[in-house]
């Protein structure tokens, strides 16, 4: 990809599945990653495993539901490094359940990490970059936020809510060179989705639909996302903004 060597690129939920793939693809493309995650210990072996091959890597623990957390960390990765050229927003969590048999305090966690987390990162990066001149914004949706997902409600009107915010903050910063699109994930073989599939028949026969459904008949991928996001980040992708891509192998094609 064009015009990602030497970039500052911010990743939230490095330590995941999908993020260590994104951490490493951007950083075989020679950009310096800012990997932020909760999980300390595996957010320290990414670290450890990047420079260790030679890529420029730092880690920092970060509650992206923490508005106050997250303004001082932009704000110190700021002064450090002189710059954040480009945003991830990666980070996510859900369980699956029946909307009827959920709780008010499940829906708070999940909206606190899928929907307010997000807000706070391009609150505080975004106002950076437009008083820089110019960035790129990545937002990791979803496709239940685009046509729903049995046992994701509130996941999915987080997800849809990302795709709509990302829409109209595009429209909003595209004068000052800021760019903002969206990618939505279809079924990825991830942690996550391996704890989805753990939690009871119901995750199971879940996950077994879903791999049914999906015409290249297979769950995606990590690395199948890093592509497309590295694209999006690049000046390749430089007149694009606004657009949401689903990365689903077929499943929401129609």
């Amino acid at each position: 990809m064009r015009g990602l060597r030497g970039k500052h690129v911010l990743i939230t939920g490095a330590a995941g599945g999908i993020g260590q793939a994104l951490c490493q693809r951007f950083a075989e493309e020679g950009a310096v990653v800012l990997a932020t995650d909760l999980q300390e210990g595996r957010l320290a072996t990414l670290r450890a495993g990047l420079v260790a091959a030679g890529h420029a890597c730092e880690a920092n623990v970060l509650d992206i539901t923490d508005y106050a957390a997250v303004a001082a960390a932009v704000a110190t990765l700021i002064q450090q490094h002189g710059r954040i050229d480009v945003l991830v927003n990666n980070a996510g969590w859900d369980l699956p359940a029946l909307f009827l048999d959920t709780t008010p305090d499940f829906w708070q966690k999940v909206i606190a990490i899928n929907l307010h987390g997000p807000l706070n990162l391009q609150h505080c990066v975004v106002k950076h970059m437009v008083g820089a001149g110019g960035g790129k914004v990545v937002n990791i949706a979803s496709d239940a936020g685009r046509v729903g997902s049995s046992g994701e409600a509130v996941y999915s009107a987080c997800k849809g809510g990302i795709i709509a915010f990302t829409k109209t903050l595009a429209r909003e910063v595209a004068r000052a060179n800021v760019r903002v699109n969206c990618v939505c994930p279809g079924p990825t073989d991830t942690p996550l989705l391996e704890a989805v599939a753990g939690t009871g028949d119901y995750g199971k026969k879940l996950l077994e639909g879903l791999k049914r459904a999906i015409p290249l008949k297979r769950l995606g991928r990590p690395e199948d996302l890093a592509g497309m996001v590295t694209f999006l980040a690049s000046e390749d992708a430089d007149f694009i903004t606004g657009q949401t891509v689903s990365v689903s192998g077929g499943l929401t094609m129609n």
